[in-house]
């Protein structure tokens, strides 16, 4: 069992955040908002799998994991009030949150299922998040030149996810899911993930009116095929997935403990909560 603490983050999201908080720069603002964008709807989603299925568990091992259980949804709520907060913010921008409508849709297939199907998805996109987390920890420069307090909030946020990944896998191997559907609800994540990160991160750099922009499309070049980024350091932790014997507790780093530490005057530890 991994033990979670739920920690209040200490920054002020009632004052405005600028148009191109990201170091001025227009795509890197308008992707990392995208992924705000998604979080409300997905962390509610990943909160509620990981309830149904300690629900699904026999008793004796449901006093097992619920200390376990309790941190991962305090940490995921905390995570989805923040991000509420900041997406109100970039919303007065005049971006529009398309994802969530189509994501609630989509979520409402999986309502009633086998518990065991909203942990697999949960746990596809918890090694995303927690991929994109290790890389954001590794290499903190592509928030150079923000707003200190978003540099905050994109950087504890990576160190939480880091710190539970293992949940959602560990009770869906718990509940008996087997390898085919952890890699079909994988390869379908993965789909589904970068085709609604890359429409919302181009709506809003349309809204933006920077779509069109050559430093728009560089920028979104460096992310993706420069030295440290994304698709360069991520595609063989993403690919260890499919592994019969993978297990997120491989993808091991001192990073998100490392940050924790250092940083312990921006944030108060609550303990582990419900939510």
């Amino acid at each position: 069992m991994t033990e979670l603490i739920v920690r209040r983050l200490l920054i002020d999201l009632a004052q405005p955040v600028p148009r191109h908080w990201c170091g001025g720069d227009p795509f890197l603002t308008a992707w990392f908002n995208a992924l705000s964008m998604s979080f409300p709807v997905g962390e509610q989603f990943f909160i509620d799998s990981v309830r149904n299925g300690l629900a699904a568990l026999p008793a004796d091992a449901r006093a097992v994991w619920e200390p376990e259980v309790r941190g991962f949804v305090g940490q995921e709520a905390t995570h989805r009030h923040i991000h509420a907060l900041f997406n109100a913010q970039i919303a007065r921008h005049g971006l529009v949150n398309d994802w969530e409508p189509r994501a609630r849709e989509r979520l409402r297939l999986v309502e009633g299922a086998d518990p065991r199907h909203g942990l697999a998805i949960t746990a596809a996109n918890e090694h995303f998040t927690a991929l994109f987390a290790e890389w954001l920890l590794a290499h903190p420069a592509w928030l150079d030149h923000s707003e200190p307090r978003l540099q905050t909030l994109w950087l504890w946020h990576s160190a939480e996810e880091a710190e539970h990944k293992c949940t959602a896998f560990d009770l869906y191997r718990a509940l008996g899911g087997d390898l085919a559907w952890r890699r079909r609800w994988m390869r379908r994540v993965t789909l589904i993930f970068l085709s609604d990160t890359a429409r919302q991160t181009v709506a809003n750099l349309r809204r933006d009116g920077t779509l069109w922009r050559w430093s728009t499309w560089r920028s979104a070049a460096r992310l993706l095929f420069g030295r440290h980024g994304l698709l360069r350091t991520g595609l063989g932790a993403w690919a260890r997935y499919f592994r019969a014997d993978f297990h997120p507790a491989q993808d091991t780093s001192e990073r998100s403990a490392r940050w924790l530490a250092d940083n312990r005057a921006l944030y108060r530890p609550v303990g582990p909560a419900a939510g």
